[in-house]
């Protein structure tokens, strides 16, 4: 007996040693000359990164000196909000973007600041019946097919586009900061936004169910009005009851009123402050260098609501999409964009450059990957919406450095703005929203192209947070 269970166990230890040779394993051998290639010095390094913060030993130091703050061409100065603990920057962007529109319209003497918790409880009802009709529309596919898989792993988030700023300004309107401000849970949406994450998949699988049961269009539709009315108390709870009617008096920069106050709708309160429809008057423009440029394409699902406008852009080289930003801040308009903030971010100075720190020798390797390599691997992506706000250009007119303002409060940084130097913006740069006003013909044309759709599983179309 004492025999067998030796045989046995030489047996099971064969396969063990086996199973740790095979291909693709780190055997023995693999492990030794792994280690004899270790530098000398390395316990040094050790000690030294062990007890200290990666960037402040990769902090480059020839490149600490003073940062020129100066900007040939510079749009209006505006307040800085905060988006705190939550992933609006994308409405942040957006709205002002259209504040500073109208500021502008009115040669700044009238100024305004919006809701964002206004319209994020909008974009979160309508985000959930995105999700639920999706799950009406797909409910003939198995659970685990790619589709059902994309709604049900995210059935509801804070991030965006500038998208659905246009598509839900224009439907519900737009009403002030001071009529519907900021609750503790549109600053810090994680909580929220994981209980109404629970309820819509409880809710999407009762509605496959319904489907598969053969429940009638109009039992499936009755039936999502109620759940729509339960994600309307939770948001109810969190965010505040949206405004229906408000009374508001516009003022100038210093706060004085300019004319009485009078009764608002949002509609009407969007009608007096932005005006016509966004929709149709601006594109959007992406710098993707996988994919060929001056080609339409529009992402698959990618929206706020469900019968609103993907998101659909034009791929154009980043020189095209500078000098649109450039006609544009020389005529004092702001503009949406995106960009991989974190790559090479010093968050103290408020300063974005290729150069800031030095990974590379600390660790001894390089990182030669280009942005298209980033892109293909997620290894970089847009991440932020910010608002370009400045350029500085040279004797002939290239541009040296950019500015914009961020939604991380008026403390962060350059008093609540970053600095990029024209390189960084070059390989971080994803999207720019820009008025059709200051597009070129040949690029109008392209993004009037039938457009290729995309799947929303590709690296670069996360939304911005």
């Amino acid at each position: 007996m004492k025999t067998r269970l030796f045989t046995i166990a030489l047996a099971v230890s064969a396969l063990t040693v086996s199973a740790q040779k095979s291909d693709g394993g780190i055997s023995a051998d693999m492990l030794r000359h792994i280690e004899q290639q270790q530098v000398p010095g390395q316990r040094a390094l050790f000690n030294a990164i062990a007890s200290n913060n990666i960037n402040d030993l990769a902090k480059n130091f020839s490149n600490q000196g003073a940062i020129d703050t100066y900007f040939s061409v510079e749009t209006p100065k505006q307040t800085i909000h905060n988006q705190k603990s939550s992933g609006r920057c994308w409405l942040f962007s957006g709205l002002n973007v259209l504040r500073s529109r109208f500021s502008h319209a009115h040669r700044d003497t009238l100024s305004v600041e919006f809701s964002q918790d206004y319209l994020f409880f909008y974009d979160q009802l309508e985000k959930a019946n995105l999700f639920l009709q999706s799950a009406i529309d797909h409910a003939g596919k198995p659970i685990d097919d790619q589709r059902v898989q994309f709604f049900f792993k995210h059935p509801i988030n804070d991030g965006g586009t500038f998208c659905g700023v246009a598509d839900l300004a224009e439907k519900y309107g737009l009403v002030p900061m001071s009529v519907q401000p900021e609750t503790f849970s549109a600053d810090n949406t994680r909580v929220m936004a994981e209980l109404l994450s629970s309820k819509l998949r409880e809710y999407g699988l009762e509605l496959r169910q319904m489907v598969a049961t053969g429940k009638s269009a109009k039992q499936l539709n009755e039936r999502k009005t109620s759940m729509l009315a339960q994600i309307y108390s939770m948001l109810s709870l969190t965010l505040g009851e949206p405004v229906k009617e408000f009374t508001y008096a516009f003022k100038d920069k210093n706060g004085k009123a300019l004319s009485p106050a009078r009764n608002y709708t949002p509609k009407e309160f969007y009608n007096a402050t932005v005006g016509g429809k966004l929709n149709g008057t601006f594109i959007m423009a992406m710098n993707d260098p996988r994919r060929p440029y001056y080609k339409t394409y529009e992402v698959e699902y990618d929206r706020h609501t469900y019968d609103g406008h993907n998101w659909k852009y034009v791929n154009l080289p980043m020189d095209d999409i500078a000098q649109m930003a450039i006609l544009s801040l020389k005529d004092s308009t702001k503009m949406y964009s995106s960009y991989d903030v974190a790559k090479q971010l010093d968050r103290k100075r408020g300063y974005l450059d290729l150069d800031n720190y030095d990974y590379a020798t600390l660790f001894n390797t390089q990182f030669p990957m280009n942005k298209a390599d980033r892109i293909a691997t997620f290894d970089s992506g847009s991440t932020h919406a910010m608002t370009l706000t400045a350029v500085d250009l040279d004797s002939e007119g290239n541009p040296v450095k950019w500015k914009v303002e961020n939604s991380w409060g008026g403390d962060y940084g350059q008093q609540g703005c970053l600095i990029m130097t024209n390189r960084w913006f070059n390989e971080y740069t994803f999207r720019l929203v820009v008025d059709k006003k200051y597009v070129p013909e040949h690029i109008l044309r392209a993004s009037e192209q039938a457009p290729v759709m995309v799947m929303p599983e590709d690296p670069l179309f996360s939304e911005d947070k």
